[in-house]
C-alpha cells in the first residue's frame, strides 16, 4: 500500500508544493552550494528506513577504492605526488535499488511528483528521470567506524541524500566549495594540494537523522571524515538523470557494487 507523502515528510514545515518555498530553497543552494533542510524525513520516517537497513545488512557491498581527488585515472605528465595525482581512499558499503523494499520510505519519497518537481525547481533542471539499470537509483551507504570518503570531487551536477543515522563520532561532511571550475578545465592544483596538506579548514554540513541535502559539488572538494565510535553512519542517496535512459557505467557499477545487475 503505498503511503501518503506528508505521513514520511514534514509537509507542514516544507512545503514542497508551494513556489515561494521552492524559490527561497533555490537561492540558498545557489548562493552556498548546499541545501540542508532538518528534520525533511519524519521520525517514524526514519526508524523505519533504519530498521530496513539492519534487516538487509546481509546483503551489504562493502569496496575501499585508492583515487586521486578528481576520481580519474593517474595523468603520467605529473609525479605521484603532484595535487593531480596524489592517492586518497574512500571506503564504504552499499544496498542497492533492487535490495530496497519496494514499500520503503525511500521509494514513496523518490517517486514522488511533488518531490521531482521541488527538485527541478530548486535544481534549476527540466526533468529528472531515474537510472535505468536495477542498482543505482536509490541506495542506502553504510559507513561503518573506521571508514571514511577522502576528499574528491563529483562527476555529477547535483546529489541528493537523506541521513538516516549519524555515527556517534566523526564522519562530518565537509566542503570547500568553488575549488575548481570543471567547464572551464580549471583544476586548482595549488589549492587542493593545500586542501590534502590541511592548510585550508573546511565548512562542515549538519546533518541529524532526517535531514534531507541537496549538494553541488563538481567545482566543491568534500569528504566524509572518518567514522568514529560504534554506530555505523547510515545515508540515504536518491540518484536522478537529467536525460532518460541512463545507466551508471559498468565500470561504476563493478565498483560499487560488486555486480552488473
Amino acid at each position: 500500500m503505498k503511503m501518503p507523502l506528508n505521513q514520511i515528510v514534514d509537509t507542514g514545515a516544507y512545503p514542497l508544493d508551494d513556489l515561494a518555498f521552492r524559490a527561497r530553497c533555490r537561492d540558498a543552494l545557489n548562493a552556498d552550494g548546499a541545501l540542508v533542510l532538518p528534520g525533511f524525513l519524519r521520525p517514524d520516517a526514519v526508524e523505519a528506513i533504519r530498521r530496513e537497513g539492519e534487516a538487509h545488512r546481509h546483503s551489504v557491498y562493502y569496496c575501499t577504492k585508492e583515487h586521486n581527488v578528481y576520481v580519474t585515472p593517474p595523468d603520467p605528465a605529473f609525479a605521484a605526488d603532484h595535487p593531480r595525482n596524489r592517492i586518497v581512499s574512500s571506503s564504504l558499503g552499499c544496498i542497492t535499488d533492487d535490495i530496497v523494499p519496494p514499500d520503503s520510505c525511500l521509494r514513496f519519497v523518490y517517486d514522488a511528483p511533488v518531490f521531482r518537481e521541488f527538485l527541478c525547481t530548486v535544481l534549476g533542471e527540466a526533468a529528472l528521470y531515474e537510472y535505468v539499470d536495477p542498482l543505482s537509483s536509490v541506495n542506502l551507504n553504510y559507513t561503518e567506524p573506521g571508514q571514511e570518503l577522502g576528499w574528491h570531487f563529483d562527476n555529477s551536477s547535483f546529489a541528493i541524500t537523506l541521513m538516516i543515522q549519524e555515527s556517534e563520532s566523526g564522519g562530518s561532511f565537509e566542503y570547500i566549495e568553488a575549488m575548481r571550475n570543471a567547464d572551464r578545465g580549471e583544476m586548482n592544483f595549488p589549492g587542493v594540494e593545500q586542501v590534502l596538506d590541511g592548510k585550508i579548514e573546511a565548512k562542515r554540513l549538519t546533518m541529524n537523522a532526517g535531514a534531507l541535502a541537496l549538494f553541488r559539488g563538481r567545482d566543491a572538494i568534500h569528504r566524509v571524515a572518518p567514522v568514529e565510535g560504534e554506530r555505523t553512519r547510515l545515508l540515504a542517496v536518491l540518484a536522478y538523470n537529467s536525460q532518460p535512459g541512463i545507466a551508471l557505467s559498468e565500470a561504476s557499477r563493478m565498483t560499487f557494487y560488486g555486480r552488473l545487475s
